[in-house]
């Protein structure tokens, strides 16, 4: 199948799977003689597994290291369940500093009185020297 198919057999589209194959996250698509990529049935699975782990947040790195659990059939299961434990405390920490921001705005939109006057606690807040969220770090 063409990479348009694979694309919606998968559910990845087609500029993804160019990125993981440039990555190495995906071998290189074999080729038509006019150059076009062809898949297998066994590369769309392969796709599916990115994109339901990319669905669980799993970086790039952990899916790679995902990847070659999935394909090492000697390998224990004791390896993904520390990899998918580890994620899960990663998760666990994205989520308090989310509550952590919600907690904040929901305080500065309290603390603003939505009205036509220009003072603003949610843009004072934003232009302090000092941190209003009591979050370290910049998330991007």
């Amino acid at each position: 199948m063409n990479i348009g198919e694979a694309a919606a057999a998968s559910g990845v589209s087609a500029k993804m799977i160019r990125h993981y194959e440039e990555t190495g996250l995906i071998p290189r698509a074999g080729r038509t003689d006019a150059g076009y990529r062809v898949y297998s049935e066994r590369d769309v699975h392969l796709l599916r597994f990115i994109r339901q782990a990319r669905q669980l947040g799993f970086s790039m790195k952990q899916i790679a290291d995902l990847i070659g659990l999935w394909l090492d059939q000697s390998r224990s299961s004791r390896k993904v369940k520390q990899l998918a434990e580890s994620h899960i405390g990663e998760l666990d920490q994205r989520i308090r500093e989310l509550q952590a921001m919600k907690t904040t705005l929901e305080k500065l939109a309290h603390d603003c009185h939505g009205d036509n006057r220009p003072d603003c606690p949610i843009l004072d807040a934003l232009g302090s020297a000092h941190d209003c969220c009591g979050i370290a770090g910049e998330h991007a």
